[in-house]
């Protein structure tokens, strides 16, 4: 059985559940792919974090390149977050031979064109599903199984935190400061929730989904983009007379020979999908010419919601080599 070597860059929540999969499935993975999964190093140094993770200090390294210019490595995993240094490490990667997956969507946003390049100008793969929806497996089925058709339109509700404090001013009527503090209690938001509530992470998506299904990269700051800190009771309230439910919504259409994009809160009428898509769950809602609508639902985040992405990226990797 061939072995295929990991290396890991950052075990925090998403790096520690893409472990936690790979160890918790190991018997099943070998079985599925017929291929051996070996942690070789992670980049870490809290090494309680390391000990909870079941992984021995030999295996950690505070030196990035001890993973990215190992030539016993075949696959990397980018799971730091932020888009510098992640993106000089995964382009390093690449350089060197390796193949990279990444959840990193603001990286993946800001430099789609330079990643891929690069990937292809080095033989190796990038793979990035969790960028987009967590769990989700759209990526995938927007350049595989859907890959015969014509996207007309690709929408969606892309982050949880958004969509948690809405479906709380709807459901609840309470106001919208409210909410963020339950949802910054309960570790839906951040400390400084900017990037979500502003719209900021969903044009990041918003980009990847729109390179993929339309073969145009439109970087995340040229996308028009409203958030939600503005929406008041008064406005759930008008959308409910309508019969609607107010949606922090990721859209892109062909409107001729262009696509027409934008992200902000819009009335969705409750009997389309994406109504009774409530609290921390994502959903992203495809148009072909073949298939016609197809929704995914699911998680958008979480260790191993994420996770399961992440490895899913490794094995299709995994399998090909």
């Amino acid at each position: 059985m061939k072995t295929v070597k990991i290396g890991i860059l950052g075990l925090g929540t998403v790096g520690g559940g893409t472990y936690e999969i790979l160890d918790m499935n190991r018997e099943l993975i070998e079985k599925r792919i017929d291929r051996e999964i070996k942690v070789e190093k992670v980049l870490e140094k809290n090494m309680d974090r390391l000990k909870a993770l079941g992984l021995h200090e030999s295996q950690a390294t505070q030196n990035p390149d001890d993973i990215l210019k190992d030539p016993e490595i075949d696959i990397v995993v980018e799971a730091l977050g932020g888009i510098e240094p992640s993106t000089t490490f995964m382009l390093t990667a690449m350089e060197n031979g390796k193949s990279v997956v990444t959840p990193n969507k603001a990286a993946v946003a800001a430099n789609f064109d330079k990643l891929h390049k690069t990937a292809q100008e080095n033989n190796v793969e990038f793979r990035f599903e969790a960028s987009v929806g967590g769990g989700i497996p759209a990526l995938t089925a927007i350049t595989e199984a859907l890959a015969g058709n014509e996207f007309s339109e690709v929408m969606g509700i892309l982050n949880g935190t958004t969509n948690y404090i809405l479906t709380k001013m709807t459901d609840l009527g309470l106001d919208y400061n409210e909410v963020l503090k339950d949802a910054q209690a309960k570790g839906f938001a951040e400390a400084d929730p900017t990037a979500d509530v502003e719209g900021i992470d969903v044009a990041n998506k918003l980009s990847i989904l729109m390179a993929l299904a339309f073969d145009k990269y439109v970087p995340p700051t040229e996308i028009p983009t409203v958030g939600i800190s503005k929406i008041t009771m008064d406005d759930i309230e008008a959308a409910k007379a309508k019969g609607c439910k107010i949606k922090l919504i990721a859209q892109a259409k062909k409107v001729g020979d262009s696509v027409e994009y934008n992200v902000k809160p819009m009335e969705i009428e409750n009997a389309h999908p994406l109504a009774g898509v409530s609290n921390e769950f994502n959903a992203i809602y495809v148009t072909g010419n073949a298939v016609d609508e197809v929704m995914f639902y699911g998680k958008g985040a979480g260790a191993l919601p994420t996770g399961s992405a992440i490895v899913g990226d490794i094995l299709a990797i995994a399998k090909a080599l």
